[in-house]
């Protein structure tokens, strides 16, 4: 009980820096009129190339599922994915994604260590792409980013990109992935799966090749959508920023929106925008208002495509039909 009350505090860090940052703005009103100000255009076209963006996403998990040799019909394959998203968005950590491995497990009969497998160099996929940009948004606001601050932002860019690292090279991380495997994968114990760390880790590295020719290039896509959907949100209220700032701004608060103290960044987000925007010239109510309507639009846009999937094809909760593959590669 005790660490699930401290879970739930935890959760509470991200919306509290919410109505901190509210409480310091001295034109509160500003943020409401602005927001029912927006121009509805450029909000719906944000909103619709949410579509796009899970699209591509699918498509890259379904890249990493093709190249272990797994063939998921694509109409389950959005269920899944929509389904995970819904249930990420809306807890710390991004958890929903454990869904799709059950997932996996349910309809092919996927192994839960080949599963994992695909979802983690999902994700590895992101975050080595975000780094990437969050790399050049630092860049571009080295003077609002500096001193011990600036040090502290590069140390975890740099952390971010050579923990994941250890994955990659053999006999440094089986002992601790076997107890990580364990634990998700809750098998009963004539049906758990042999050695499921190693065929984990041996199904990571196995991604690692002329896969990423595509999933790589399908990532960058995915991040220039959303990027292009904050710069329609920025058009929609009237903020005279370029695409760059945008993508420079989305790119640092979408890593901060990582850190596990917040549902889908909430307050987070706003409080970077709130400390950044007078430095680009803009009120700390602009960056707010902008925060807040990236919120809605697009995690609260994916978060209602999510609720529909949930209820069309919810996470499966009886045993498998499918039997397991063990001689798969």
């Amino acid at each position: 009980m005790r660490r699930t009350a401290t879970r739930a505090l935890v959760r509470l860090v991200g919306p509290i820096l919410l109505v901190v940052v509210l409480l310091r703005i001295d034109d509160r009103d500003a943020v409401l009129a602005a927001v029912a100000a927006a121009s509805a255009g450029p909000l719906a076209l944000a909103a619709a190339l949410n579509v796009v963006n899970i699209h591509l996403k699918v498509v890259r998990w379904d890249a990493l599922l093709r190249a272990r040799g797994i063939r998921y019909p694509l109409r389950r394959a959005w269920s899944a994915y929509l389904t995970s998203l819904y249930v990420g968005m809306l807890t710390p950590g991004r958890v929903g994604d454990v869904l799709r491995i059950r997932y996996l497990r349910h309809d092919l009969g996927v192994p839960y260590a080949e599963g994992l497998a695909t979802v983690v160099m999902d994700r590895l996929c992101d975050l080595y792409v975000l780094a990437g940009f969050v790399a050049v948004g630092v860049a571009r606001y080295s003077e609002v980013i500096a001193g011990r601050l600036a040090w502290l932002t590069w140390g975890g860019i740099a952390l971010t990109v050579l923990a994941p690292l250890v994955l990659l090279v053999p006999g440094l991380a089986e002992r601790a992935l076997l107890a990580v495997s364990r634990r998700i994968a809750k098998e009963p114990a004539s049906g758990a799966e042999p050695d499921a760390a190693s065929r984990f880790l041996a199904a990571l590295r196995a991604h690692v090749g002329r896969g990423l020719l595509l999933t790589l290039p399908l990532t960058v896509a995915t991040f220039v959508v959303n990027f292009v959907q904050g710069y329609l949100i920025a058009t929609a209220i009237g903020l005279s920023l370029s695409l760059f700032d945008v993508t420079c701004l989305l790119a640092i608060a979408n890593l901060l929106g990582l850190l596990p103290i917040s549902i889908a960044g909430v307050g987070v987000r706003e409080l970077f925008f709130s400390l950044v925007f007078p430095a680009l010239g803009l009120g700390a109510e602009h960056g707010v208002t902008f925060g807040l309507l990236v919120f809605a639009v697009i995690y609260l846009g994916v978060v209602a495509l999510g609720f529909v999937s949930w209820q069309l094809a919810p996470p499966p909760s009886e045993p498998s039909t499918a039997p397991a593959d063990p001689a798969r590669p």
